[in-house]
């Protein structure tokens, strides 16, 4: 589980993010990333949205969050120097993340994490 101070809570963080509209995806996840963390020593904010359409069962649609939430965990451990480059994210499910394993949904959330750091850093763009 992530600490309080790792999670995006408030509905106004999530409009922010959203507005902020630098988003990667692949065909089980959406990644919003929001403005670049200019204090590395702030955490970097994770909210995970799985709707309804997804499916109607809480119990479903908590387990999916329960998966992204841990896959999150273990590339933040392998990847620390990348954890806390933006000051918020939002993880969005989509429909094929149902039928998926952590491994699927591991590598699906490595894919957005390095697709999004290619695309809106500044180290890429500079190299």
């Amino acid at each position: 589980m992530l600490s309080k101070t790792e999670r995006l809570k408030k509905n106004i963080d999530f409009v922010k993010t959203y507005n902020i509209k630098k988003s990667v995806s692949n065909a089980l996840l959406i990644l919003y990333v929001g403005e670049k963390n200019k204090n590395p020593q702030y955490p970097t904010k994770v909210g995970f949205v799985v709707g309804k359409k997804i499916h109607k069962k809480a119990i479903k649609r908590n387990r999916i969050k329960r998966h992204i939430k841990e896959a999150f965990k273990k590339y933040k451990q392998e990847h620390p120097e990348y954890s806390n480059y933006w000051y918020s994210m939002i993880f969005l499910a989509r429909p094929d993340t149902l039928d998926t394993d952590f491994n699927q949904v591991y590598n699906a959330v490595k894919n957005c994490m390095n697709k999004a750091l290619k695309k809106y850093s500044e180290h890429a763009k500079t190299s």
